[in-house]
């Protein structure tokens, strides 16, 4: 079945010497690639610094204004969209998932930056200029690298992009989701990937709770204490989330969304996204295609 929303991988784009790395330019990026304009799917990890340009872009859903001095993150398989008013340019970095597995004994370790958390209010910055000034010479390093006539150094490569991560993460409020009771942290990120597992089945904190090893009131407090919202918020924005992409996908019927969520009918699916969102799924599809479509 053909998919209205694409999904692109690493491997759909010219390569930087090595495979699962893309560095570039952001200007010629964008008119080499104007169909990634439209909503489209990441399988890999995406970054985009701006230093000329203004319009908007969307992050699962989430409008964002585009102007220079502007940073953005994305984890693969979110749902994003641009549309410039004006030139833009900068520096963008796309990688695999597994590009910097084999350089770190961490294998969460992007985890620690909440610029890679997937949630989009935190994916998106705009840099003062002592943090601009600091890192464009980085991306030109990695820039220069590609470059070379001589073989990529690989290590190189990654020690630019985990130094590019510590510098934004330190030069901003944003910082690392550091916590000095790493035990609470590890759960809330276990949490976290349980959900990104199971949305579709277990909707209830106490079932999460109970694949913990802890009470739901111990859930619910971790939840409030690092994120300021319930274990229950969590789970109900990832299926809300995952609705409105499966949504913008035209060959799937209503009752088919609801059926991959797990909804018992099409009905109870619909009071629910309308509960939550305050329009209907039909509603919420009209709107974002159309306006996808017209970009």
């Amino acid at each position: 079945m053909k998919s209205d929303i694409p999904v692109y991988d690493i491997q759909n784009f010219k390569t930087y010497k090595n495979d699962g790395i893309l560095v570039s330019r952001f200007g010629y990026y964008a008119q080499q690639h104007q169909h990634l304009h439209s909503a489209h799917r990441h399988s890999f990890y995406h970054l985009v610094f701006f230093t000329s340009g203004t319009g908007n872009q969307q992050i699962d859903f989430k409008k964002f204004e585009v102007k220079p001095g502007l940073i953005y993150f994305m984890i693969p398989g979110q749902v994003h969209s641009w549309d410039f008013t004006t030139e833009p340019d900068g520096y963008i970095i796309n990688f695999s998932s597994n590009y910097l597995s084999s350089f770190l004994l961490k294998p969460d370790y992007l985890a620690n930056f909440s610029f890679f958390s997937g949630q989009p209010d935190h994916q998106v910055m705009v840099l003062p200029n002592f943090t601009q000034e600091r890192i464009t010479p980085i991306f030109e390093d990695i820039l220069r690298e590609g470059q070379n006539e001589q073989p990529i150094n690989d290590d190189l490569v990654k020690t630019l992009l985990i130094r590019l991560f510590i510098e934004i993460s330190r030069t901003t409020n944003v910082g690392q989701n550091v916590n000095g009771n790493s035990y609470n942290h590890t759960l809330l990120k276990n949490f976290q990937n349980l959900i990104e597992e199971n949305y579709a089945k277990l909707r209830l904190p106490k079932q999460y709770a109970e694949l913990l090893y802890i009470t739901p009131n111990h859930l619910n407090a971790l939840c409030n204490d690092f994120l300021g919202v319930s274990a229950g918020i969590l789970i109900r924005n990832r299926v809300i989330l995952e609705a409105k992409r499966l949504l913008i996908n035209l060959d799937l019927l209503i009752s088919e969304v609801a059926t991959k969520l797990n909804f018992d009918d099409q009905s109870y699916f619909i009071k629910f996204f309308k509960k939550y969102e305050g329009i209907t799924p039909e509603k919420f599809r009209k709107l974002n295609t159309n306006t996808h479509g017209s970009k």
